[in-house]
């Protein structure tokens, strides 16, 4: 596993393929880097550099407690590109990872030529979202992972992909109990405070991909049209019979639809 020191905080990371077009992938709460596991092999041998990092907080990254600013998770980012010699390369995402993503390209778009925006929405949040997502950062630090974990596997994954590969559900738990509730807790009180999107996706100059599973509770089939329509430049695609997880629960369909967008990028 090799790691980088980006400013306080020591970052583990994959990295896989080598060339000049580079792929850089930013998983979701309460997720790491294994998420991406599929897509690394599969773009590494298309000839892709492909690189997926736990963020801070998360998987075998340094823990910092109390809240983590979404600018400091694109710092982050751009810290490891900076690290591994990469310049612009295109940036993807999904759920909180998508919307690192866009806080990204908010302070950095030259850096970036292409968006993947995987279940994730570019709206701030509510009053009330920001209560619920504060409220839930206390309950990881009071209760620990299991709890939350068991309740939202079946919106994690579609309860069909669930009976038809259960090793899907036991990776996706695995990834959400090794998640150090104080990491998952500061990015939850970051996430409650992040700016609205939607302006940034307006002025986009880069080409986007607005993927959204059919049967994601999390991630409204209409927030992705929103984004969608907002972007100048845009893909969207909805993956039938996927939650929130279209990686993984559909990787053939994802792949396929990730490869035709990056041969136009």
């Amino acid at each position: 596993m090799p790691t980088a020191t980006i400013g306080d905080i020591t970052v583990a990371y994959d990295e896989m393929g080598s060339g000049q077009r580079v792929l850089v992938l930013v998983h979701g709460h309460p997720f790491d880097r294994t998420m991406w596991q599929p897509q690394l092999e599969h773009f590494a041998a298309l000839g892709f550099r492909v690189v997926a990092a736990d963020l801070r907080g998360y998987g075998e990254t340094s823990v910092r407690p109390g809240t983590t600013a979404f600018e400091t998770f694109a710092g982050d980012v751009i810290g490891l590109a900076d690290h591994l010699g990469i310049g612009t390369f295109v940036l993807g995402g999904l759920s909180m990872g998508g919307q690192i993503a866009m806080e990204c390209y908010r302070l950095f778009p030259e850096r970036i030529t292409g968006l993947i925006l995987a279940a994730t929405s570019a709206r701030a949040e509510t009053r009330a979202g920001r209560a619920v997502r504060h409220q839930m950062a206390d309950r990881l630090l009071a209760e620990g992972m299991p709890p939350y974990a068991e309740e939202v596997l079946l919106q994690m994954v579609a309860p069909g992909n669930l009976l038809a590969a259960p090793d899907l559900g036991h990776d996706v738990m695995t990834m959400m109990l090794g998640t150090p509730p104080a990491g998952g807790a500061a990015a939850l009180r970051g996430r409650a405070d992040r700016p609205d999107y939607l302006a940034t996706l307006e002025g986009a100059t880069v080409p986007a991909l607005v993927i959204v599973g059919s049967e994601d509770d999390f991630t409204p089939i209409a927030d992705a049209e929103l984004m969608h329509t907002t972007l100048p430049d845009s893909t969207l695609t909805v993956v039938e019979g996927a939650a929130h997880l279209p990686n993984l629960e559909r990787t053939a369909e994802f792949n396929a639809v990730l490869e035709t967008f990056l041969e136009h990028v």
